[in-house]
């Protein structure tokens, strides 16, 4: 017999957030996100309760021995923003028991129907700034530390649970030409010289924060509006990601362009990966985590694409092949093995068309579910 409790106590707390570090121990392609971050989660004052709600599930055994876990989401904003009553799920992690799923999907469906929802869907976070997506493609590469990772026995517990394909994201692994290219640069050098624009300059990632932030999030307001699963910024969530980007952004890693009034047009912003440096740890900031999360940093192999965006009356025009040139150029010079792309969703034919520069291979695929329930 399988039973479902709410997490209440810190003892349940803490076994919802040790679950799937015992549950992936010794994988080698799962990588933890921090553990001081996803503590933050119980906290009264966390980031997302302004406009989020948010319920926990742990599962035991006959022996008391915990199994599984979930979480249930009803994000205000993107309902309100879409005029949804949904319910998302997210942190399910389970042992490869059918009844495991069954009972934790069946607290969060009730939860659901309690709050007046009619659909349940995931996995998605508070926010795309969370891991989204369930991995269904791509088990023998190693995760990003911005990516979900899983077994795949989880997309069947999932399925037998009633639920269906919403959306797919996919992945790529990207590698610099081996011949050396300057077309992106003289198309995106022409382009610039025709809407009178100009790269915008930063002496530092402070004074990048300083000059660019208001404009950055702007743009991103702007340019994510309709993407699935998007959110818009607080005020929280933007010191939330600022404080994030002082820790790994360089400034030789971003780039912004900007109009003859210096308002930001397009930008594109790549970080070193950390995956490797927090996964022996479990994600804690031990000692030895925090000198490899500085060779990381200062050493990187791998690079992770974080964000690009561009302004709509810019977005046929040619003006994102410099972001590419920059990335192309920058792996050369830091001998960088490859980039890694994170999710992108496969309907998003803009964004995936600009890794035809690359040597590109699709390597992963992620997918949100979706199922119906009585409200």
């Amino acid at each position: 017999m399988i039973t479902v409790k709410a997490v209440k106590t810190k003892k349940e707390q803490k076994e919802f957030l040790d679950f799937p570090l015992k549950l992936y121990k010794n994988n080698p392609y799962y990588v933890p996100p921090l553990y001081s971050d996803e503590k933050k989660i119980f906290r009264s004052d966390y980031v997302y309760l302004d406009q989020a709600e948010a319920v926990y599930f742990n599962a035991y055994d006959d022996t008391g021995k915990i199994v599984g876990r979930i979480s249930g989401i009803i994000q205000r904003a993107s309902n309100e923003k879409n005029n949804e009553k949904r319910v998302r799920f997210t942190r399910f992690d389970a042992i490869d028991d059918q009844r495991v799923a069954d009972a934790l999907f069946d607290a969060v469906e009730k939860w659901a129907k309690s709050k007046g929802m009619d659909t349940v869907c995931g996995p998605l976070g508070f926010s795309d700034l969370e891991r989204e997506g369930l991995l269904i493609e791509g088990f023998n590469y190693l995760a990003t530390f911005e990516e979900q990772y899983n077994y795949d026995y989880y997309q069947r517990l999932i399925e037998n649970c009633g639920y269906a394909k919403e959306v797919d994201w996919v992945g790529f692994q990207l590698r610099a030409p081996k011949e050396q290219n300057d077309r992106l640069e003289r198309l995106s050098g022409l382009m610039m010289k025709k809407y009178n624009l100009h790269i915008g300059p930063a002496k530092n990632t402070k004074d990048f924060i300083k000059r660019y932030s208001d404009g950055f999030f702007e743009i991103l307001d702007s340019t994510y509006v309709d993407i699935y699963g998007t959110v818009p910024f607080t005020d929280g969530m933007k010191k939330m990601m600022i404080d994030n980007f002082k820790l790994i952004v360089n400034v030789k890693n971003v780039m912004v362009i900007l109009d003859e009034n210096d308002r930001i047009v397009c930008f594109g912003i790549f970080f070193p990966s950390i995956a490797k440096a927090v996964q022996k740890s479990g994600g804690h900031l031990t000692v030895p985590t925090l000198f490899r999360l500085l060779k990381a940093i200062k050493q990187p192999k791998v690079f992770d694409l974080g964000l690009i965006g561009v302004l709509p009356e810019y977005a046929r025009k040619g003006i994102s092949s410099l972001l590419i040139a920059k990335v192309i150029k920058s792996m050369r010079e830091q001998n960088i093995e490859h980039a890694e792309t994170n999710l992108n969703l496969e309907t998003n034919s803009n964004i995936i068309n600009q890794w035809k520069s690359f040597d590109t291979t699709q390597h992963k695929r992620h997918r949100c579910f979706i199922k119906k329930i009585d409200g």
